[in-house]
């Protein structure tokens, strides 16, 4: 189905504006991305983004994000979002002085998108349940300053405790049309 996602990761300033408080660690510059985010305060803060729009943005699911990622229909098939070349498009943990960057600094990919393939890596909608303990895991996807360029790639993803707020993880609003 059709749907809008973010040029890029949702910034310091967008989330200062909607949460008046940035828990940032990287907080000298507001055009860097939010991080130190569970995944349950991007619930909080899209809730009351919702409430101040009167639009109903999201985050991506798994498929959406992976879509995107890869450049949609306009896909040449990249290892990373937008090139062969990870430091083209990503900060990552050579290139990065172990510290977010502001967005859209590197080259964007096929459709326009930014920093899927590092900076942070971005918290989706999908939920994995671990059977030896029930517990409830939500996926990210995407690398980051703090990792390495097989962590870059588009296929990359991995999981956590909803309540996990790392330096290294933010997220990318989706909005269904």
């Amino acid at each position: 189905s059709d749907y809008y996602i973010g040029e890029t990761e949702v910034t310091q300033a967008l989330w200062q504006a909607v949460m008046d408080s940035n828990p940032s660690n990287f907080n000298d510059n507001p055009q860097r991305p939010v991080e130190q985010v569970s995944w349950n305060k991007c619930q909080e803060f899209i809730t009351k983004l919702n409430e101040l729009t009167g639009k109903t943005f999201r985050l991506p699911t798994d498929a959406e994000w992976l879509y995107a990622a890869k450049g949609g229909n306009k896909s040449q098939g990249y290892t990373y979002s937008g090139s062969n070349n990870v430091a083209a498009v990503a900060w990552y943990k050579d290139n990065s002085s172990n510290q977010t960057h502001d967005v859209k600094t590197k080259s964007p990919n096929e459709l326009g998108i930014y920093d899927m393939s590092g900076n942070v890596a971005e918290w989706t909608s999908d939920i994995v349940t671990v059977n030896f303990n029930n517990y409830e895991y939500h996926h990210f996807r995407g690398g980051a300053y703090s990792l390495d360029n097989e962590c870059c790639k588009v296929t990359y993803y991995s999981y956590t405790g909803p309540t996990t707020a790392v330096n290294d993880i933010g997220f990318r609003l989706c909005l269904s049309t």
